[in-house]
């Protein structure tokens, strides 16, 4: 508990506008007395078993301004059926409205359409911040919402949000960051890589090459080339100063927050 501490007030240490956290990976209720030198703390959703309770959230909320990932698609947060979770939910905890990661999801829930429970989720919505919507797989239904569009880091995300802003798209665009404070190669692939790897592109490539590969900090050769490139395009790593920077360009880019998540089991 006394690193996982130290992670995060490392990690709050970098200019980020918020952290995202992981119940799975994180003691939300250990983390109650601490407040960091971040606006926000966003909290991923892995499961129903892992939603926290109103009194973690509640105690958070005393330094932070909290939001709860809710998937329209699942039991407790379907604004077409079941949910009872969203209606416990406190006014004061922010929401980040997204399809759900069908990892989480039971066949039925997975079958259920998108397009409208994100739009009656935003509508619905009674909390005192303004809800996030999660654009991945669904960045056009997300931006015809409309709202702050939530999305993942990716090597095409600063461009692309200068083509927008450039467009005249004024809408605020906060973006998920997976952070690592090293420049060990080893120390970033074990933090980053089985999620790079995830990423289609970084997927396809891996498969391309049509042999076994690891995606931790054994990968070798070509899987390592390709590993180590992606933890830069859909990842921010480095030292503090090059962690720093790359946040700064993201912002200067026109993202309006960038939300940092504590990538590595240890920093440096």
């Amino acid at each position: 508990m006394a690193q996982q501490r130290k992670q995060l007030s490392t990690v709050a240490d970098i200019p980020c506008d918020g952290l995202a956290l992981k119940p799975t990976a994180t003691e939300l209720p250990a983390l109650t007395d601490r407040s960091f030198d971040v606006d926000r703390l966003v909290i991923d959703f892995e499961g129903h078993e892992h939603v926290p309770e109103r009194a973690v959230l509640d105690a958070l909320a005393q330094h932070h301004e909290v939001f709860l990932t809710t998937p329209v698609r699942a039991d407790g947060f379907d604004p077409l059926g079941d949910h009872s979770i969203v209606e416990e939910l406190p006014s004061h905890i922010g929401r980040v409205v997204v399809a759900g990661h069908p990892a989480y999801l039971d066949s039925t829930e997975t079958a259920r359409a998108i397009a409208p429970r994100l739009r009656d989720a935003v509508a619905a919505d009674s909390s005192t911040h303004r809800s996030w919507i999660g654009t991945e797989s669904v960045e056009r239904i997300a931006m015809a919402i409309g709202g702050v569009q939530y999305e993942l880091l990716s090597k095409s995300t600063a461009p692309t949000v200068r083509a927008l802003r450039s467009a005249g798209y004024d809408a605020p665009i906060a973006v998920y960051a997976p952070t690592v404070l090293s420049d060990d190669d080893d120390v970033v692939l074990d933090a980053l890589g089985e999620y790079v790897a995830r990423r289609k592109p970084v997927r396809a490539a891996l498969r391309a090459l049509d042999r076994p590969y690891n995606t931790d900090s054994t990968a070798t050769g070509e899987a390592r080339s390709i590993l180590r490139t992606a933890t830069n395009q859909f990842g921010i790593a480095g030292d503090r100063n090059a962690v720093a920077e790359r946040i700064e360009s993201l912002r200067a880019s026109g993202v309006t927050e960038v939300i940092c998540h504590p990538a590595a089991a240890t920093l440096a």
